[in-house]
Protein backbone atom coordinates (compact mmCIF):
# COMPACT_ATOMS: atom_id res chain seq x y z
CA UNK A 1 0.00 0.00 0.00
CA UNK A 2 2.64 2.25 -0.58
CA UNK A 3 0.90 4.14 -3.13
CA UNK A 4 -2.03 5.43 -0.99
CA UNK A 5 -1.50 9.35 -0.78
CA UNK A 6 -3.33 8.69 2.82
CA UNK A 7 -0.82 6.93 4.14
CA UNK A 8 3.54 7.25 5.24
CA UNK A 9 5.42 5.14 6.78
CA UNK A 10 3.74 5.25 10.59
CA UNK A 11 0.67 6.50 10.23
CA UNK A 12 -2.50 6.80 7.67
CA UNK A 13 -5.30 9.17 7.71
CA UNK A 14 -9.03 8.12 7.31
CA UNK A 15 -12.38 9.03 8.40
CA UNK A 16 -13.43 9.54 11.69
CA UNK A 17 -15.65 6.12 12.65
CA UNK A 18 -18.34 5.87 14.83
CA UNK A 19 -16.94 3.24 16.53
CA UNK A 20 -13.93 5.69 17.64
CA UNK A 21 -16.33 7.37 19.98
CA UNK A 22 -14.60 5.63 22.74
CA UNK A 23 -11.17 7.22 22.72
CA UNK A 24 -12.17 10.55 21.73
CA UNK A 25 -14.35 10.48 24.91
CA UNK A 26 -11.37 9.24 27.12
CA UNK A 27 -9.26 11.98 25.49
CA UNK A 28 -11.75 14.37 26.61
CA UNK A 29 -10.06 14.10 30.42
CA UNK A 30 -6.97 15.41 29.71
CA UNK A 31 -7.34 18.81 30.17
CA UNK A 32 -4.06 20.23 29.61
CA UNK A 33 -4.05 18.73 26.07
CA UNK A 34 -7.35 20.36 24.79
CA UNK A 35 -5.68 23.55 26.58
CA UNK A 36 -3.34 23.09 23.97
CA UNK A 37 -5.41 22.09 21.04
CA UNK A 38 -7.93 24.33 21.31
CA UNK A 39 -10.37 25.20 24.73
CA UNK A 40 -11.79 23.17 27.81
CA UNK A 41 -15.18 22.57 27.44
CA UNK A 42 -17.84 21.59 29.32
CA UNK A 43 -17.64 17.98 30.17
CA UNK A 44 -19.41 15.80 27.52
CA UNK A 45 -21.90 12.56 28.18
CA UNK A 46 -20.69 9.75 26.69
CA UNK A 47 -23.50 9.60 24.40
CA UNK A 48 -22.75 13.00 23.21
CA UNK A 49 -19.26 11.66 22.23
CA UNK A 50 -21.10 8.97 20.47
CA UNK A 51 -23.54 11.51 18.63
CA UNK A 52 -20.58 13.72 17.67
CA UNK A 53 -18.71 10.45 16.41
CA UNK A 54 -21.66 9.14 14.50
CA UNK A 55 -21.98 13.00 12.90
CA UNK A 56 -18.55 12.81 11.86
CA UNK A 57 -18.74 9.35 10.09
CA UNK A 58 -21.74 10.81 8.21
CA UNK A 59 -20.58 14.08 7.53
CA UNK A 60 -16.61 14.15 6.13
CA UNK A 61 -16.10 16.84 4.68
CA UNK A 62 -17.80 20.12 4.31
CA UNK A 63 -16.27 21.12 0.42
CA UNK A 64 -12.64 21.07 1.19
CA UNK A 65 -13.11 21.66 5.01
CA UNK A 66 -12.52 17.93 6.64
CA UNK A 67 -11.88 16.53 10.23
CA UNK A 68 -9.89 13.07 9.52
CA UNK A 69 -8.48 10.49 11.82
CA UNK A 70 -4.79 9.23 12.63
CA UNK A 71 -4.24 6.31 13.12
CA UNK A 72 -0.60 3.85 12.65
CA UNK A 73 -0.48 1.33 10.36
CA UNK A 74 -1.40 -1.29 12.76
CA UNK A 75 -4.91 0.43 13.05
CA UNK A 76 -4.48 2.23 16.52
CA UNK A 77 -6.38 5.40 16.69
CA UNK A 78 -4.05 7.96 17.73
CA UNK A 79 -5.45 11.27 17.29
CA UNK A 80 -7.10 13.65 14.60
CA UNK A 81 -6.71 16.32 11.82
CA UNK A 82 -8.27 18.86 10.05
CA UNK A 83 -8.37 21.42 7.59
CA UNK A 84 -10.83 24.17 8.07
CA UNK A 85 -10.90 27.95 6.41
CA UNK A 86 -10.49 26.47 2.83
CA UNK A 87 -10.70 29.09 0.53
CA UNK A 88 -10.42 28.09 -3.19
CA UNK A 89 -10.70 31.16 -4.76
CA UNK A 90 -7.32 32.33 -3.13
CA UNK A 91 -5.70 29.00 -2.24
CA UNK A 92 -5.36 29.04 1.58
CA UNK A 93 -6.26 26.48 3.60
CA UNK A 94 -5.65 26.58 7.92
CA UNK A 95 -5.07 22.58 9.37
CA UNK A 96 -4.68 21.89 12.81
CA UNK A 97 -3.77 18.39 14.37
CA UNK A 98 -4.28 16.95 17.94
CA UNK A 99 -1.93 13.48 19.42
CA UNK A 100 -3.84 11.74 22.18
CA UNK A 101 -1.00 12.18 24.77
CA UNK A 102 0.15 8.41 25.23
CA UNK A 103 1.33 8.99 21.60
CA UNK A 104 3.24 12.40 21.82
CA UNK A 105 7.12 12.60 20.71
CA UNK A 106 7.05 9.43 18.14
CA UNK A 107 6.61 11.55 14.89
CA UNK A 108 3.38 10.90 14.28
CA UNK A 109 1.93 14.48 14.27
CA UNK A 110 4.90 15.11 12.14
CA UNK A 111 4.01 12.71 9.26
CA UNK A 112 0.51 13.05 9.40
CA UNK A 113 0.41 17.21 8.85
CA UNK A 114 2.78 16.05 5.73
CA UNK A 115 0.34 13.88 3.98
CA UNK A 116 -2.52 16.42 4.80
CA UNK A 117 0.10 19.00 3.27
CA UNK A 118 1.22 16.80 0.19
CA UNK A 119 -2.65 16.40 -0.85
CA UNK A 120 -3.97 19.94 -0.27
CA UNK A 121 -0.89 21.49 -2.01
CA UNK A 122 -0.08 18.98 -5.12
CA UNK A 123 -3.81 17.22 -5.60
CA UNK A 124 -6.22 20.19 -4.83
CA UNK A 125 -4.15 23.13 -5.87
CA UNK A 126 -3.91 24.95 -3.01
CA UNK A 127 -0.53 27.50 -2.59
CA UNK A 128 -0.91 28.40 1.50
CA UNK A 129 -1.45 26.35 4.83
CA UNK A 130 -1.98 28.17 7.49
CA UNK A 131 -1.35 27.27 11.53
CA UNK A 132 -2.43 29.16 14.60
CA UNK A 133 -0.48 27.76 17.71
CA UNK A 134 -1.19 28.73 21.08
CA UNK A 135 2.51 30.50 22.55
CA UNK A 136 2.32 28.43 25.33
CA UNK A 137 2.38 25.08 23.74
CA UNK A 138 5.95 24.47 23.01
CA UNK A 139 5.69 21.06 21.16
CA UNK A 140 3.66 22.59 18.59
CA UNK A 141 5.90 25.93 18.34
CA UNK A 142 8.67 22.84 17.44
CA UNK A 143 6.57 21.56 15.58
CA UNK A 144 5.62 24.12 13.19
CA UNK A 145 9.28 25.14 12.86
CA UNK A 146 10.53 21.31 12.17
CA UNK A 147 8.12 21.42 9.05
CA UNK A 148 9.32 24.50 7.71
CA UNK A 149 6.55 26.43 8.51
CA UNK A 150 7.63 30.64 9.06
CA UNK A 151 6.16 32.74 12.36
CA UNK A 152 4.24 35.61 9.90
CA UNK A 153 2.53 37.11 13.35
CA UNK A 154 1.59 37.35 16.50
CA UNK A 155 -2.05 37.85 17.93
CA UNK A 156 -1.22 39.48 21.02
CA UNK A 157 -3.39 38.23 24.16
CA UNK A 158 -5.89 36.30 22.12
CA UNK A 159 -6.23 32.75 24.11
CA UNK A 160 -7.63 33.18 28.27
CA UNK A 161 -6.54 29.81 30.31
CA UNK A 162 -5.55 29.00 33.69
CA UNK A 163 -6.49 33.33 34.52
CA UNK A 164 -4.30 34.87 32.19
CA UNK A 165 -4.36 35.40 28.68
CA UNK A 166 -1.39 34.34 25.73
CA UNK A 167 -0.58 34.94 22.59
CA UNK A 168 -1.45 33.06 19.36
CA UNK A 169 0.73 32.96 16.88
CA UNK A 170 0.29 32.55 13.36
CA UNK A 171 2.29 29.95 10.87
CA UNK A 172 2.27 29.98 7.46
CA UNK A 173 3.85 27.38 4.56
CA UNK A 174 4.14 28.61 1.00
CA UNK A 175 3.57 25.46 -2.06
CA UNK A 176 6.96 27.31 -3.16
CA UNK A 177 8.25 26.81 0.28
CA UNK A 178 6.91 23.13 -0.10
CA UNK A 179 8.02 22.37 -2.63
CA UNK A 180 11.61 23.18 -2.17
CA UNK A 181 11.60 20.98 0.58
CA UNK A 182 10.37 18.07 -0.60
CA UNK A 183 8.33 17.06 1.93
Amino acid sequence: MHNYIWSGMKVRLRPILSTDWEKFHNNDFDSDGARLCDVIHFPRSEEGTRSWATHQASNTSNGDNVSLAIETLEGILIGSISANSCDTRNGTFKYGVAIFREHWRKGYASEAVKILLRYYLEELRYRKVNAHVYAFNEGSVALQEHLGFAQEGRLRDMIFTKGQHFDEFVYGLTKNEYDKMKV
